[in-house]
C-alpha cells in the first residue's frame, strides 16, 4: 500500500470490527494434552508483557532458526548441517508454544480486541511460509523443482484456504489432525535430521527407486486431500449470509480470484523463464511470492472480520508483474536481481500494510499494539476473585481462575478449551 490510499478501514468496516466476535471450533487430538503446559507457561509470563509481543517474538525465532538452515543451504539441494536441523525444530516448537499463549495472556491482562485475532493470524500467515520452507530446505527438495513448488505452494494456498471457509461460515474450524498435529510432524522431521542428519531424506527406500522425502509429500497429499474435502464441503454449503452467500454477502467462491493470482503467476514465471529462476533460486523465489500470499491472507482474514468484500487487486503483485514483464520483453535485466527487487517490494509493501492496519485500528479503539495500560492490567490482576468462567464486560470473553491452571468453566467444551487463541485488546 505504498501509493495506496491513506486509509484502508472505512468508518462502516471499524465499525463491523468493533461487533466482530471470535468464533472457533477445535476437535485437535494433541490440543488438550498440551493445554498444562501451555497454562504452566502463561502462568510464568509477566502481566505487562503485551499477547502481540509474545506472538512477535515466537514468529521472530521461528524465522531466524529457519534462515541458519538456508543460509547452509540456500538452493536446497544440498545437505544441512545436524545442529542446525534441531536449531529449527527447536525454533518451531517455541513458535508454537508462544502462538498458543498469547490469547491465555490477552485474558489474563484483560486485553481481549479484534487487533489481536487479525496480528496472530497475520504472524500465523508468514510462519507457515518458512515452516515449509524449512522443511523443502532440509530435504533438499530443490532437486526436484516441481515437487518443491507443489509441496510449498499447497502449504501456502492451504492456509489461505482455511480461512476462506472462515470468511464463508464464520467460524474457524480445525479438525483432529491439523495445525498442533502437523507442526509436531514437523518438528519430528528435524529431530530425525538432527540425529540421522539431513541426507536421510535422500536415502532410497527398499530398491524403489524412490527417495524417503518422496513418501513424507505422498504422505503430505494425503492430508492435503483430507483438509481440502473438509474445507470445500463447508464453503460450498456452509455460507452464513443471504442465499449461503459469505459473511460480507459476497459469493463463497470470491476468494479463489486473489489465491489464483498469487498461485498461476509463480507456476507461469517458472515454467516460461529461459534462465531457470526458480530452478536456480528456488527458496528465494517462494519467498518472495509467498510475500504476496502472506498479504493477501491477512486481507481476507480482515474482511472476514470487517464482513466487508475482499479486494482482488494488491500493490503487492506489482513485484511478480515485473518478473512477468521482464519476462515478456525478452528477459531484458537478469531475473535474478529482478527476483530480489520483487521480494523486497513484497516485504516493504507488506510491511508498510500492517503499519497502517494497527495503528488505524489502535488509533479507533485508543489501544496500542505492543504496549499493556495499567488500568487494564490492574483490572485483570483483580479478575481471578470472581471465579472461573467469570466475562469480562469488555472483552466478553472468559477469564481463566488461574494463570496456571487449565481448569474452567464447566460449561465451556473442550473445543473452546483447544481455541485458546481469543481476539486481542493490547493496551
Amino acid at each position: 500500500m505504498l501509493f495506496g490510499r491513506e486509509r484502508l478501514l472505512s468508518p462502516t468496516q471499524l465499525q463491523n470490527l468493533d461487533q466482530h466476535k471470535y468464533s472457533c471450533q477445535s476437535d485437535s487430538v494433541l490440543d488438550p494434552y498440551m493445554q498444562p503446559w501451555w497454562n504452566w507457561l502463561v502462568g510464568r509470563c509477566p502481566l505487562w508483557l503485551a499477547p502481540n509481543l509474545i506472538t512477535l517474538a515466537g514468529l521472530a525465532v521461528n524465522i531466524a532458526t529457519t534462515l541458519i538452515l538456508v543460509y547452509y543451504n540456500p538452493d536446497a539441494k544440498g545437505s544441512t548441517p545436524q545442529w542446525a536441523c534441531l536449531l529449527a525444530g527447536l525454533g518451531l516448537f517455541i513458535y508454537q508454544s508462544l502462538d498458543a499463549i498469547d490469547g491465555k495472556q490477552a485474558r489474563r491482562t484483560g486485553s481481549s480486541s479484534p487487533l489481536g485475532e487479525l496480528f496472530d493470524h497475520g504472524c500465523d500467515s508468514v510462519s507457515v511460509v518458512f515452516v515449509v520452507v524449512g522443511v523443502a530446505t532440509m530435504t533438499s527438495m530443490g532437486e526436484s523443482p516441481m515437487m518443491m513448488f507443489v509441496v510449498c505452494f499447497t502449504a501456502i494456498a492451504l492456509f489461505y484456504i482455511a480461512h476462506w471457509q472462515t470468511f464463508v461460515s464464520g467460524t474457524l474450524k480445525f479438525g483432529k489432525i491439523d495445525v498442533t498435529e502437523e507442526q509436531f510432524c514437523v518438528i519430528s522431521l528435524y529431530v530425525i535430521g538432527a540425529i540421522f542428519g539431513s541426507d536421510i531424506w535422500n536415502m532410497e527406500i527398499s530398491n524403489t527407486g524412490y527417495k524417503l522425502k518422496v513418501m513424507l509429500v505422498v504422505m503430505g497429499v494425503g492430508v492435503t486431500v483430507i483438509h481440502l474435502v473438509g474445507s470445500f464441503g463447508i464453503i460450498l454449503t456452509g455460507g452464513v449470509g443471504k442465499n449461503g452467500s459469505s459473511v460480507a454477502g459476497t459469493s463463497v467462491l470470491s476468494p479463489s480470484i486473489p489465491l489464483a493470482l498469487v498461485v498461476v503467476p509463480a507456476f507461469v514465471i517458472y515454467r516460461k523463464s529461459l534462465q531457470h529462476v526458480y530452478e536456480t533460486h528456488p527458496v528465494l523465489y517462494v519467498i518472495a511470492f509467498a510475500t504476496v500470499a502472506s498479504k493477501v491472507t491477512c486481507k481476507l482474514v480482515l474482511a472476514h472480520m470487517t464482513r466487508s468484500e475482499l479486494e482482488y487487486s494488491d500493490s503487492s503483485m506489482i513485484g511478480p508483474a515485473m518478473l512477468f514483464l521482464n519476462q515478456y520483453f525478452n528477459t531484458y535485466f537478469q531475473e535474478y536481481y529482478v527476483l530480489w527487487v520483487c521480494l523486497i517490494w513484497g516485504l516493504v509493501d507488506f510491511l508498510d500494510y500492517w503499519r497502517k492496519i494497527c495503528t488505524e485500528i489502535c488509533d479507533h479503539m485508543g489501544i496500542y499494539c505492543f504496549r499493556i495500560k495499567q488500568q487494564s492490567a490492574a483490572a485483570a490482576a483483580a479478575a481471578p476473585a470472581a471465579g472461573p468462567g467469570r466475562w469480562d464486560s469488555a472483552a466478553k470473553v472468559p477469564l481463566l481462575r488461574s494463570s496456571r491452571s487449565p481448569s474452567r468453566d464447566s460449561t465451556e467444551s473442550l473445543r473452546e478449551v483447544a481455541c485458546d487463541t481469543p481476539p486481542r485488546k493490547d493496551t
